[in-house]
This record gives C-alpha cells, sequence and structure tokens, in this order.
C-alpha cells in the first residue's frame, strides 16, 4: 500500500542542511526531501517497532557434544551466551518486549534470562513441547504479537541497522519484510529472487553457480500480526520459510530488505568457531 504524501514548506536553521545532507547516500535515503521525511519519522517515533520474538527452541544437534548440557542460545561468544548479542542489539534500537520460543533445555534459558529485567527487557516465553518449526511458535506467542514485530533466528549475529529496516518495513507497506544478506556461496541458503524490492520468491540450497542472486535469508525479518491469524497453520509444525513466504511472494506482499555488515550462521561447528574468532567486539 502506497503512503500518501502531502507538500510541506518550512524554514529551518542553515547550518541543519548539512546534517541533513549527510544522510543521503541516493539508495536508502534518496533526496534531501526523502532526508527530512526520515529524521522526522525517527524523532517522532514513527514506524518504530519495540517487540520481537526470538528463536531459541532448537536441539542444536549439529553442535554436539557442546549441547548436550547446554542449549545452543547459552553457548558462549565473547565471554556471554550468543542470544545475548542478539537480544543487545534489539535493545540498542528500542525492541525491548521480547518473546523467547524455547523448546530443548528451555528450563536452562529461562533460569538465565528470567523476566528480562536485569538486562533492560522484558521477557515473556512460549514453550515447544514438541518442535513447532520457524513459524508453529508464533502462534504460541500470538498473545504478544498484536503489533508489528521482529522475528530473529536465535543462533544467527549480525550488525544490521534495525531502524533503518524498520522504516524501510513501514516505507513499502509489505506483509512482511526479509533481510537478506550477501554470502559468497549461497549453495546452503535459500536465496531470493527479486524484483525491485519485492521477493517473488526463494530457491533452496541451489547448485553451485546457478543462483539467482548471492542474497540469501538472513535469519531476521518483519512481520505484520495479521500474518499469525492467514498464514499459519492452527496447529502443528509450520515454517516461516514453507509456508509464509512463498505464500506472500505470490501475492507480492513480501519485500526484501539487502544490508551490509557482519553476518554469522552459527550453527555448525566450524561456524562457531569463526564466529568467535571474527565477530566484531565493539558489538558484543
Amino acid at each position: 500500500m502506497a503512503i500518501e504524501r502531502e507538500k510541506l514548506t518550512v524554514t529551518i536553521k542553515k547550518e541543519l542542511f548539512k546534517k541533513i545532507d549527510a544522510i543521503i547516500d541516493g539508495k536508502k535515503i534518496r533526496n534531501r526531501s526523502h532526508a527530512t521525511e526520515y529524521l522526522i519519522e525517527s524523532g517522532l517515533g514513527i514506524g518504530k517497532i519495540n517487540r520481537a520474538i526470538v528463536l531459541v527452541g532448537g536441539e542444536g544437534t549439529r553442535l554436539r557434544p557442546f549441547t548436550y548440557e547446554l542449549p545452543k542460545a547459552l553457548l558462549p561468544i565473547h565471554g556471554k551466551p550468543m542470544v545475548l548479542h542478539v537480544l543487545e542489539q534489539l535493545k540498542l534500537h528500542g525492541v525491548t518486549e521480547i518473546v523467547l520460543a524455547v523448546g530443548y533445555k528451555g528450563d536452562k534459558i529461562q533460569e538465565y534470562f528470567g523476566n528480562g529485567h536485569q538486562f533492560g527487557l522484558n521477557i515473556n516465553y512460549v514453550v515447544e513441547n514438541k518442535p513447532l518449526g520457524t513459524a508453529g511458535p508464533l502462534r504460541l506467542a500470538k498473545k504478544y504479537l498484536t503489533k508489528p514485530f521482529f522475528i530473529v533466528w536465535g543462533d544467527i549475529l549480525s550488525h544490521l541497522d534495525l531502524t533503518d529496516f524498520m522504516h524501510f518495513h513501514r516505507e513499502y507497506g509489505g506483509l512482511a519484510t526479509v533481510a537478506l544478506t550477501t554470502v559468497s556461496d549461497p549453495s546452503r541458503y535459500g536465496v531470493a529472487m527479486l524484483n525491485g524490492n519485492k521477493i517473488v520468491g526463494f530457491i533452496e540450497k541451489p547448485e553451485k553457480g546457478k543462483a539467482p542472486s548471492n542474497l540469501i535469508n538472513s535469519g531476521m525479518a518483519i512481520m505484520e500480526p495479521e500474518i499469525i491469524d492467514k498464514y499459519i497453520p492452527k496447529s502443528g509444525k509450520a515454517m516461516v520459510e514453507y509456508d509464509i513466504y512463498p505464500k506472500l511472494a505470490i501475492e507480492g506482499k513480501l519485500y526484501g530488505y539487502p544490508f551490509q555488515g557482519q553476518w554469522f550462521d552459527t550453527g555448525t561447528h566450524e561456524a562457531y568457531e569463526k564466529a568467535i574468532k571474527e565477530w566484531d567486539k565493539t558489538n558484543s
């Protein structure tokens, strides 16, 4: 849905123009008018999203034997649980209402984080008594997700600018916007097919050299709450990647937000080791 606009003429201090022009990059911020609108919306908190569901229910079988005793989300990186890095990034951008979707050894996660207040967060929990996939937990968390929300894979580390991501989602008005990162070998991932900023489909684990792009699902998205009732089955296991995104893509309601910067999938021993060595400590 396009956002209606009206012309507004204002008089501002001359020295402010340098600050306004400084955020124009010709892509995300196209011109002075767009920059001014961006800054006004940021100042008023328009489009601000303050809630997220973080998926931390997996068994982490590829990280055994570490995960025999600890859930993957509590494995340390730079002296703190990997999911705490995720939560700190969310908090940095004003996302403080958190739902942790727990399953395997979820009691240890609940014991560590509690209600979240000591971390400056308000944390609630939904418990998967049996695996529900990546979409099933949204159904359990419906009462907490009544406004636009982030959905975040708890074993993914990134330097994504969540504030800019929020503005992008509001600008294009989709039911979901997927953060897309670039990898050198996309054959292990779901690769996005784009038409402009719209995602028209994903190709799962394409053969090497045959991927339509190097842009992959980064494990973070923004969703509108109506997705839960309209696109997720009422019971059983469901997957965001297979049960939600393809339907939204067909309907033209799925958008992609490419971003630059560090990104780590910590799901294997090799990837976990790489994250320990290379994750930027200034963001931890």
